[in-house]
């Protein structure tokens, strides 16, 4: 090979010049997964993509149309029409965020009944949604491979100085660097400019719209570790394991998806050696506060594994879009994640057929003094935090630990507690009795219902058949009980009260 080929000359190499195999210490086990495997079993494995030829790619159709070809490994140029498949019993989808609806709906006609397997470290907000409501079904792989260690993410302004110093430092211990400008017209003069900070790299430049031969040989040329920095597009984004690459730059951070770049940085850290990427923006003042979202949940989850967690926080930010629609995101923003997937859970049931009663949340005014003490909790996040865990209670068993818990954590109960307490456990009577609101006023409970809302009727009707000198039903929907005494415990006759009619 020319020395000057990546070097201040030509950025590629002549299309008619004859490469050596690569070495065997560079194959890793990925490279040579698809001929071991499947070596001592009679299936025969091809694989379709662009950088096969014409002839090639017709050979391996026909192969598919005749059942010849008992395993395919290809691009979506699967998807393509002239591929046509004898029998298909399997369809294994990798990378699925790498695949819009329509490349979906293409998936779905090559057969109408056929085992899916979809594969992604970052599914999207639409395809992580189906799964959390049962639609699909889902399982996680959390355990990393052995000996792999975190990748060390920093976010920081654009700086030559910085990245100089990152370029050099993996260039010291034998490394190489992928750097990620999504920007193809200014791609080779950020290169050059690169090649002035470090003049003893060696740079090559890789994206879509180079013709397939070249692409592979750069490509290459990277994999047999004769370039030191790749410039590169987002084409690098999934399907490499290069171990010797464990230095990523990513420019213009804030003008990624936050799966995207989880799937960018993923690139890099694929041995035992730590990895290092650099996410760089212009400034704080120039990203969108979804931006900020975005580049704050990268730098929070660096642990392996985190794809997931970092997914759901994406289906948070941008929403679960349509699941018989186009949209992969989005309709959130007004009504928030939870409330949306109960919009959406109660649809499904109402189209199974099984319907979900409205939900209750009924208002309780007794005029005592229900809440937590700064005097007793002092922390405002503590309080907050037990504040939604008891607004999200359904069962008298959970009111009952996090009793136990507040007395093993912050001593015994204030009155004021005490109430708050009993006033959330009212609340579930009230909910399963289906009363909407309950006042004290002038010695009497009022409960409010709707009529038409599945009452409890009997038991209402019993109740104040039983207490027909202190209850009585107005037609607007109320109960009027009267509770008679000096020192009325008005908490524990509402309890009375409800635990009758349940």
């Amino acid at each position: 090979m020319r020395p000057e080929m990546y070097g201040k000359g030509s950025l590629f190499p002549d299309p008619t010049e004859t490469w050596p195999p690569l070495p065997n210490h560079l194959l890793t086990k990925k490279h040579r997964t698809k001929p071991d495997r499947f070596r001592p079993y009679p299936v025969v494995v091809e694989s379709l993509s662009r950088f096969k030829g014409r002839q090639e790619q017709k050979k391996v159709i026909e192969g598919l149309a005749t059942g010849r070809v008992d395993i395919i490994i290809g691009t979506h140029r699967l998807l393509q029409k002239d591929v046509v498949f004898r029998d298909l019993g399997l369809l294994i989808v990798d990378e699925e965020q790498r695949f819009g609806v329509a490349h979906k709906e293409k998936i779905k006609q090559i057969k109408k009944l056929v085992d899916v397997l979809t594969l992604t470290a970052t599914p999207i907000p639409r395809t992580l949604q189906m799964g959390l409501m049962g639609i699909r079904d889902l399982s996680t792989i959390e355990t990393p491979p052995r000996d792999r260690l975190s990748i060390k993410t920093y976010l920081a302004k654009y700086d030559d100085d910085l990245i100089k110093e990152a370029i050099m430092r993996e260039m010291r211990r034998g490394g190489q660097i992928f750097f990620v400008h999504n920007q193809v017209k200014s791609l080779e003069n950020l290169a050059s400019h690169i090649r002035g900070l470090v003049p003893q790299a060696r740079v090559g430049i890789a994206h879509g719209q180079l013709k397939g031969i070249q692409l592979e040989r750069v490509m290459l040329s990277f994999l047999r570790q004769e370039l030191d920095v790749l410039m590169c597009s987002t084409i690098i984004e999934s399907g490499l394991d290069i171990p010797t690459a464990n230095t990523i730059i990513i420019n213009h951070a804030e003008r990624f998806g936050l799966a995207q770049i989880y799937q960018l940085r993923g690139r890099a850290g694929r041995s035992k050696d730590r990895a290092y990427a650099y996410l760089l923006v212009p400034s704080e003042n120039a990203m969108t506060p979804e931006a900020q979202k975005r580049l704050k949940v990268l730098t929070d989850f660096t642990e392996l594994g985190s794809g997931f967690k970092i997914a759901f926080h994406d289906l948070q930010i941008r929403g679960g879009g349509e699941i018989l629609g186009a949209s992969q995101s989005g309709h959130i923003a007004a009504v928030g994640y939870e409330m949306y997937l109960e919009f959406m859970q109660n649809a499904i049931s109402e189209l199974k057929g099984s319907p979900t009663p409205e939900e209750i949340d009924p208002e309780i005014h007794l005029s005592l003094p229900a809440f937590l003490p700064e005097t007793y909790i002092s922390s405002i996040s503590e309080r907050l935090s037990l504040y939604k865990r008891l607004s999200s209670l359904t069962e008298g068993q959970q009111l009952a630990d996090i009793r136990s818990e507040l007395r093993d954590r912050f001593g015994p109960l204030p009155e004021e507690a005490k109430n708050l307490l009993e006033t959330f456990e009212i609340r579930n009577q009230m909910r399963r009795a289906r009363m909407q609101r309950l006042d004290w006023k002038g010695g009497q409970m009022i409960f409010s219902f709707d009529p038409d809302g599945g009452v409890v009727v009997d038991g209402l009707l019993n109740f104040v058949k039983k207490h027909s000198k202190l209850a009585r039903l107005a037609p607007e929907g109320r109960l009027f009980y009267k509770a008679f005494g000096k020192n009325i415990d008005v908490i524990q006759e509402a309890k009375k009260v409800l635990q009758e009619i349940i």
